[in-house]
């Protein structure tokens, strides 16, 4: 399983859009949309979680494409390593 991170989606997209464009490249085990809760907007960035070689083909699909009229990115999403330094 990868985790796709996907920036620069347009304020008015909804979940159901994003999965729509996502499942031509494969099946979408998760979706998460964060909305600004008082104006009900998508912030600007999700996270899909799908299988690895349709994650691999869905990146190289849809990075640099026109997504309700804006240029999407569509990053494999990297885990982040440990914080903090000597103690």
């Amino acid at each position: 399983m990868k985790t796709l991170f996907v920036r620069n989606i347009h304020p008015e997209t909804r979940e159901k859009d994003l999965r729509e464009l996502f499942s031509h490249h494969g099946t979408v085990r998760g979706l998460k949309l964060p909305m600004d809760i008082f104006t009900r907007r998508c912030k600007g960035v999700a996270t899909i979680d799908m299988e690895g070689h349709e994650a691999r083909a869905a990146q190289a699909g849809l990075d640099g494409s026109m997504f309700n009229g804006q240029a999407i990115q569509v990053r494999e999403e990297r885990p982040r390593g440990k914080r903090g330094g000597r103690r």
